[in-house]
Order: structure tokens, then C-alpha cells, then sequence
């Protein structure tokens, strides 16, 4: 009676999560002055189970976890099975700047909704999957004093990206998928110029998108005996003009209100563009208890366009952007006392960002663990990862941040198309 009615209390919550994935936008945990820059921070769709395995995905597929990575991943999910997964992150990012001889430290927090997905069987060889996840996020603010007055900047906000994807298996072993994506969000840059004798002016660029975005992805599985398995993966985005609107407001403050004035206003289109992406994995299966993952990511940042219309030119200018990442799970067995069955995750990766400070490319690494949590007498999997990443730009080296990243979420795995036979 107490295993049926959580089950009931379960499906009444992942209808619920349901309806927020189409409402939801997913919050900004994005605390650095380098999003200021382009689009802002990529956050490359990696789910809590992926990040920690360093952020790969690309060649994974399993019945029983969502990978949004590679949509080519929903066919291999069985004609009985229902996923649902949603994640949250919690941040703290330590920033260090030196100026002029003076080090400068800071310290910020910040964590929200993540990503919600969901996939399910479209028949005996095809699946799908719906959800909302974050495209970029832009999140900073900072300042400095200047001859009679000051200076200071913030940015927030976030591209957001409602998907909805398809595969299928045209032979064994071989998969192809689709996601088609609905791009949407809003991102604020202001200035704020002060004076003793002036008051404030406040500069405020918004970025407004409202487009859609392709992207296809193939897996080929093979076994070279009964416990070794490989699966080779590729993903292709292609590149696309953008459509929206941007706009800039300047905002004189009086003593009573601010008079915002519109001083600019133009079409997307021409002016920004998302640049293609590449991207390829190669996964190692040993029975049930290893895998190992290593995964390569190219997007030619250099050939796509951010116009800005008045912003400094070091924040539009941008560069070809490589990502490498390796991840490692182990599970001791499949059944027994609880600490054999949790899944034990490790990962790193090295990321070279579309980002450019004054000729200086933005660079990131960091090291990853995690840990994929059953709960006792359920499919049900809380997925745990633990993050540290160092940003800096190079070779000048600016501002230098290092990040701690908690990752939780839900993997929910239930059989809900099973029809219970009388007897």
C-alpha cells in the first residue's frame, strides 16, 4: 500500500514537472565578468549525470538515462519505459584580479533551475524527447572610479532553448536523431556613468532572440565480444543567422525618475549569427560495470557575427572555440549492498572559449566526480555532481576565477506504458 500510493504521489509530481517544462526558463547561475563578452557563457546541455563525467555525452546511450548531447541517444530506450529528469546547480565562483600592483579578490553565489527533460518510446525502434535547457547565460557586475565620477557595469540574463527531438534505429547497431529547437530569452548589458556634477546616465543594450535551432546527431554500437562494447557518435549544428531584435536605451536620472530614451533598434538578422558545431565521442562499455568516455567539441566562432552597435569591439570580436573532455564510471555490481550499486563518476575536460579579452583567449579546465544514487526499491537514480573549473584569459592573465559546481538531479524512470495482464 506504501509502494503504491508513492507511486501515485511520484506520477502526480512528474505531471507537474511536466507542465513547468513548458513555462519554466531555466534561472542564471552565471557569475563572471567574461559573459559579457558575445552570447555569454555556453552551457553545452550536459545533464547532472554528465557533468560528472567532464561534461561527455556524445557516444553515450542508455535505456535509462536521458542524454539531450546526442539526440540520436532516445532510440535506444525500450518500448515500455517513461524518463524524466530534472537538475538544479548551486555555484560558488572565487574571482582574483591583479591592478596595479593591488590583488584584488571577490567571492559571489548563485544556483537555480538547470535543464527538465523528458523521453519516451515512439515505437519498437524509435524514441523522443521534449524539454527546455540553457543555451548561454550572462551574469556580472563590476566597476571602477574614474576622474570625478565612476564607472560600472552589470549584464543578466539568459538564451534558453525548448527542444523537441526524434530518432530512430534503421538497422542494428546504427541510430539517427533530430532536435529541433525553439531559441528564446532576453540578455541586458548596461553601463552606468556617474559625475559629481552630472548625476547618472545609464546605457542599456538588450539582446532579444526569437529563432529556431537544428541539430542531428548518429551512433553506431558495436561488440567485439560478449562484455566490450564501443559506440562512436558525431552531432552536427549547422550555422544560422539569428532573428530577434536588439536594442539599445539610455536613461538619465533625475532626482524623481529615470526618462529611459530609445536610441537604437535593429533586426538580428545580418548583424548576429550562431556559428556551426562539430562534435564527436568514442564510449567503452565493460559489461555493466566500466565505462569510459572522451569527447571532442569544434564550433567556428571566428566565421559567426556579433555586431554589439556601439559596444567596445573587444566584446564582439570572437574566436574558434575547441573542447576536449574525458569521463569515467564505474559500478561495482548490479546488485548487493547498496555502495556496489551507486555509480562512481570521474571526468576532466579543457575548453578553449569562443571568448577573446583584447587578443587574449578565455580558457577553462577542471576536474569532475560524481556519483548516480538508486533509491532503494525504485528505478528512480539521483544523479550527484561535483564541479571545479579555472577560468582565465591567456596569455595575458586577467582575471582568474575558479568555480565550485554542485549539480543535483532527479533521473525518474517509470514503466508506464505496461498493460497489466488479468488473471
Amino acid at each position: 500500500m506504501i509502494k503504491k500510493s508513492f507511486k501515485r504521489l511520484r506520477l502526480t509530481a512528474l505531471a507537474a514537472m511536466a507542465a513547468v517544462c513548458f513555462t519554466a526558463v531555466a534561472e542564471n547561475g552565471i557569475l563572471s565578468p567574461y559573459s559579457r563578452i558575445g552570447y555569454g557563457i555556453m552551457r553545452d546541455n550536459a545533464t547532472s549525470a554528465q557533468k560528472g563525467l567532464g561534461g561527455t555525452g556524445y557516444a553515450m546511450n542508455s535505456g535509462r538515462q536521458i542524454n539531450v548531447m546526442n539526440p540520436a541517444s532516445y532510440a535506444a530506450i525500450d518500448s515500455l519505459t517513461f524518463l524524466f529528469d530534472m537538475g538544479i546547480d548551486l555555484t560558488a565562483v572565487w574571482q582574483t584580479e591583479n591592478q596595479n600592483g593591488t590583488r584584488l579578490t571577490d567571492n559571489n553565489f548563485g544556483g537555480g533551475l538547470d535543464y527538465i527533460t523528458m523521453q519516451f518510446p515512439l515505437g519498437k525502434y524509435m524514441g523522443g524527447s521534449v524539454g527546455l535547457l540553457p543555451y548561454s547565460s550572462v551574469g556580472y557586475a563590476f566597476g571602477s572610479d574614474i576622474e570625478n565620477g565612476y564607472v560600472s557595469r552589470a549584464g543578466s540574463g539568459s538564451i534558453n532553448e525548448l527542444y523537441l527531438g526524434i530518432a530512430g534505429r534503421p538497422f542494428r547497431g546504427f541510430t539517427v536523431g533530430a532536435n529541433v529547437a525553439y531559441l528564446f530569452g532576453t540578455t541586458y548589458k548596461d553601463t552606468y556613468a556617474g559625475s559629481d556634477n552630472a548625476g547618472t546616465i545609464l546605457f542599456e543594450r538588450q539582446l532579444e532572440v526569437r529563432d529556431y535551432k537544428l541539430e542531428f546527431g548518429a551512433q553506431y554500437s558495436f561488440n567485439v565480444d560478449p562484455l566490450n562494447r564501443f559506440t562512436l557518435g558525431l552531432v552536427y549544428a549547422p550555422k544560422k543567422d539569428l532573428h530577434g531584435h536588439a536594442e539599445t536605451y539610455s536613461y538619465k536620472y533625475d532626482a524623481s525618475n529615470p526618462s529611459p530614451e530609445l536610441t537604437d533598434r535593429s533586426k538580428l538578422k545580418g548583424n548576429y549569427s550562431l556559428a556551426e558545431s562539430w562534435g564527436a565521442g568514442i564510449n567503452w562499455q565493460w559489461g555493466s560495470r566500466w565505462m569510459v568516455e572522451a569527447d571532442f567539441t569544434y564550433q567556428p566562432w571566428s566565421n559567426a557575427k556579433f555586431d554589439g552597435d556601439g559596444l567596445e569591439e573587444e566584446l564582439t570580436r570572437m574566436a574558434n572555440r575547441y573542447r576536449g573532455g574525458i569521463g569515467i564510471q564505474f559500478m561495482p555490481a548490479q546488485r548487493g549492498p547498496y555502495y556496489k550499486v551507486i555509480r562512481y563518476r570521474l571526468g576532466a575536460f579543457y575548453d578553449r572559449d569562443y571568448q577573446t579579452v583584447q587578443a587574449n583567449n578565455v580558457r577553462e579546465y577542471g576536474i569532475t566526480a560524481g556519483f548516480g544514487l538508486p533509491v532503494p526499491s525504485f528505478k528512480t537514480v539521483i544523479n550527484l555532481a561535483f564541479e571545479w573549473r579555472h577560468r582565465q584569459a591567456y596569455p595575458a592573465r586577467l582575471i582568474s576565477e575558479n568555480y565550485l559546481n554542485i549539480s543535483i538531479g532527479v533521473n525518474f524512470n517509470e514503466m508506464w506504458f505496461r498493460q497489466n495482464k488479468l488473471r
